[in-house]
C-alpha cells in the first residue's frame, strides 16, 4: 500500500541532558514562548467558559427569554447553542494561527538547538 508520507529519517538527534532541559526552562527565550501561549490561552480560554456558563445559566434561569422565537420555530436558545460551536471552531482556528506564527518558530529553534542542530 502505498503513501505519500516521506519514509521517516533516519539522522539520530542528541537527546539533552537533565540540566540543559533545566537551562533551557529558565532562558528569557523559553519564558518568551511561554508568555505567548498563555497571553493568549489563558484569556480566551476565560472569555469562552464564561460565555459557556452564559448559555448554561440563561437556558436554566431565563427560559422565557431563551424560548423567543427569532423566526419559525427558530429561538434565542438554539442560535446561542449554534454560536457555541461556531465560536469553538473560531477559537480552534484563531489558535492554529497564532500557534503558527507566534508559536512553532519559538518552539522549533528551541528545539534544534536542543537536539545540537544549531
Amino acid at each position: 500500500m502505498a503513501t505519500d508520507a516521506p519514509p521517516p529519517s533516519q539522522e539520530q538527534h542528541r537527546l539533552p541532558s537533565q540540566e540543559e532541559f533545566a537551562e533551557v526552562q529558565q532562558s528569557a527565550e523559553f519564558g518568551e514562548l511561554r508568555r505567548s501561549f498563555r497571553s493568549f490561552a489563558f484569556p480566551l480560554t476565560i472569555g469562552f467558559v464564561a460565555w459557556y456558563l452564559l448559555y448554561v445559566l440563561l437556558s436554566n434561569y431565563a427560559g422565557g427569554f431563551m424560548g423567543t422565537k427569532l423566526f419559525g420555530n427558530i429561538n434565542v436558545a438554539f442560535v446561542f447553542g449554534i454560536a457555541q460551536f461556531l465560536t469553538t471552531f473560531l477559537i480552534a482556528w484563531w489558535y492554529s494561527r497564532h500557534a503558527a506564527a507566534q508559536l512553532d518558530p519559538k518552539a522549533e529553534a528551541i528545539k534544534s538547538r536542543m537536539e545540537g542542530g544549531a
